[in-house]
């Protein structure tokens, strides 16, 4: 077995688990969860968000594949030609679209189709940002990035991929191991194997999305239980509220997951030759 192959038997065998305990019985969760992801493209730029706009020049075209409602390439489009984010979510296009209007930014456009199915969408620089994890055909969408980029690629991933971090809570809601999303470690092969030597950089913020708990005891179970979306939903809440103390710790903000690792974004990157 191949890197290739190894990297799509991972996202199959997550997908087979989440079919076997309807977990994914409620349809797409993106659309439902769309207006969460937004956030101020006029914000400061964090030390992350400032790496990646290194590569950005003035006169670019950017395209965020897989860009949601514009969290990473509505802040570029004010230092670039134009931003254009390709995500197959009606619910994220519409926030992206949003998003930007609320902003004053009109060098911003969204095509609502998935990568694959994209047509005619180019740009100087590609990104890619926590979208590889759920990718089972990973050397067409790599090789569909990098054609479409005319100087530079970058795939953005997190050291451990934002659904496998509560793998613990998993296991106890369903009485079985959580199957994993590709991380970094899969991609990487992935690309030795297509000849693509990227680099690679650690960047220092942490990781700081959607909590996974909440300012009570029943709002942190009921937030936990909506996100893994069991099956039998009331095995999974007495088996939640039973281990509740070992899975959960409270903070000055509400309760979050104990038992989280840490995790770090980083940059996979690499300039594409010209034709």
């Amino acid at each position: 077995m191949n890197a290739a192959d190894a990297y799509r038997a991972r996202v199959e065998a997550v997908a087979a688990q989440q079919a076997r305990l309807a977990a994914s019985a409620e349809g797409p969760s993106w659309d439902r969860m769309a207006a969460s992801f937004r956030l101020d493209p006029r914000r400061e730029m964090d030390r992350n968000l400032a790496a990646l706009a290194e590569f950005v020049e003035p006169d670019d075209v950017v395209v965020d594949v897989g860009g949601g409602a514009g969290r990473v390439c509505l802040p570029l489009a004010l230092s670039c030609r134009e931003v254009v984010n390709v995500d197959p979510s009606p619910g994220m296009c519409e926030q992206f679209a949003a998003s930007a209007q609320e902003a004053g930014i009109t060098n911003a456009r969204a095509v609502c189709a998935g990568w694959e199915e994209a047509e005619g969408v180019s740009g100087d620089v590609v990104l890619a940002f926590n979208v590889t994890y759920f990718v089972a055909d990973i050397v067409p969408f790599v090789e569909k990035l990098a054609a479409a980029a005319r100087r530079r690629v970058v795939i953005g991933a997190w050291s451990v991929p934002p659904p496998n971090r509560d793998a613990a809570i998993f296991e106890v809601m369903t009485g079985e191991p959580q199957e994993l999303y590709p991380g970094h470690t899969e991609l990487l092969p992935v690309l030795w194997e297509m000849g693509i030597l990227p680099d690679i950089r650690v960047l220092p913020e942490p990781f700081t999305g959607r909590a996974g708990g909440g300012p009570t005891r029943e709002e942190t179970i009921e937030a936990t239980i909506a996100q893994v979306r069991p099956l039998d939903r009331e095995a999974a809440r007495e088996r939640l509220e039973a281990a509740f103390d070992t899975l959960f710790v409270e903070t000055p903000r509400g309760f979050r997951p104990a038992q989280r690792r840490d995790s770090r974004e980083m940059l996979i990157t690499w300039e594409v030759s010209p034709l």
